[in-house]
């Protein structure tokens, strides 16, 4: 089977455990973009490279009243809005700009709610014995180690020239 983005939904397979948050700033809140948790246990702002996302914004979830009026639409300021997680479900995520990735790539958080893939987890080379980080500083580095893989491509996609949809084999 060959999957196809959907249209007029975000979700293409699978059926996502679904939390209703507050959206504590409307900036970049497209649904298909990660968030993370805001200020209090039930506000959401949209995640950022470094952040601990806790799901994805839905659209066809969301309860009429606060549902934007089409997926490409943010969502508002105090809007309720459905953060899917649990994984085993395939969403139509945004792809950062100037990404190219093959299916089958591991995902982790970029800018703006977005998607890049996960950068090859390297230990620094050097001299000196390793005792601990403590002791010889920071060892570790690339992103796999300070972030987390939040999915996997579905598809092949390039953003080289601007931020594209891609499906995302949820794992969070």
């Amino acid at each position: 089977m060959v999957l196809k983005k959907p249209s007029g939904r975000i979700v293409a397979v699978g059926d996502p455990l679904v939390d209703e948050l507050k959206v504590e700033t409307a900036t970049n809140m497209y649904p298909g973009r990660l968030v993370k948790k805001g200020t209090n246990d039930d506000d959401i702002v949209v995640c950022d490279a470094s952040g601990k996302p806790v799901g994805w914004l839905g659209w066809e979830q969301a309860a009429g009243p606060y549902r934007p009026k089409t997926i490409t639409t943010a969502y508002g300021a105090d809007d309720w809005a459905p953060v899917l997680y649990g994984g085993h479900f395939v969403v139509k995520a945004k792809l950062a700009s100037g990404e190219n990735v093959s299916k089958g790539a591991f995902l982790v958080p970029a800018a703006n709610g977005q998607v890049k893939e996960a950068s090859a987890l390297t230990v620094d080379s050097g001299s000196t014995s390793v005792t601990s980080t403590a002791a010889n500083g920071s060892i570790i580095s690339g992103e796999v180690g300070d972030n987390i893989i939040v999915g996997i491509a579905m598809e092949s996609v390039d953003a080289s020239s601007g931020a594209k949809d891609i499906l995302v084999l949820s794992l969070i």
